[in-house]
């Protein structure tokens, strides 16, 4: 069965994440406009060609939704109004992800749509194609819903900031990095070897 090289599988899902990564890189109480904008810009232009071939995945779209409403509040509110979002700026971005994440279970899977960018139509219907993503889904969704959780520890401990906001979430990503390299083969394997088993 033909499926996506481990490459190409995880560059387009870092595609989909980067404008998220770097407003949560970017964005802090003095700079959160600026990193709003800048994610606004990177999920439009990264996102231009799939848009152009009407094609829209829900990753993308809430991005492009998200950082322009941020960018349209820094406009036109005034700063003492948005103390909430310079606070919490970066556990709302994490928590925007998890929620769309693991929202898509009921629909299709957010990493499904990636996915069958390199999956040969004819895998898209299969059992393991199905189950690999609803895994990576759920996986995706739950590394981001502990990323949020963990920003609002830092913001209420007096202690651990930089484990709460940089090292844990870190780690946590290149484990889902690395997951999503390897699990596919390996679920594809197993069932390679059920169905050779007498």
């Amino acid at each position: 069965m033909n499926q996506a090289r481990p490459g190409r599988r995880t560059g387009n899902l870092f595609f989909a994440f980067a404008p998220w990564i770097l407003f949560i890189v970017i964005a802090s109480p003095s700079t959160w406009e600026y990193a709003a904008l800048a994610a606004l810009v990177a999920a439009v232009v990264l996102n231009l060609p799939d848009m152009r071939r009407g094609s829209f995945k829900i990753l993308e779209v809430t991005g492009i939704v998200f950082f322009a409403v941020l960018s349209v509040l820094a406009l036109f509110l005034d700063r003492h109004d948005l103390y909430w979002v310079e606070r919490y700026a970066q556990v709302l971005s994490s928590g925007v992800i998890a929620v769309v994440a693991l929202g898509s279970l009921a629909f299709v899977p957010f990493t499904e749509q990636y996915a069958r960018q390199s999956t040969p139509r004819e895998v898209w219907g299969s059992p393991v194609f199905r189950h690999v993503n609803r895994v990576l889904t759920l996986l995706w969704g739950a590394v981001f819903a502990v990323t949020a959780l963990l920003g609002l520890l830092a913001l209420h401990t007096s202690s651990g900031a930089d484990w709460y906001n940089w090292i844990i979430p870190v780690v946590l990503l290149v484990f889902a990095v690395r997951f999503t390299e390897r699990y596919p083969d390996h679920v594809r394997e197993r069932a390679r070897e059920a169905h050779a088993s007498p």
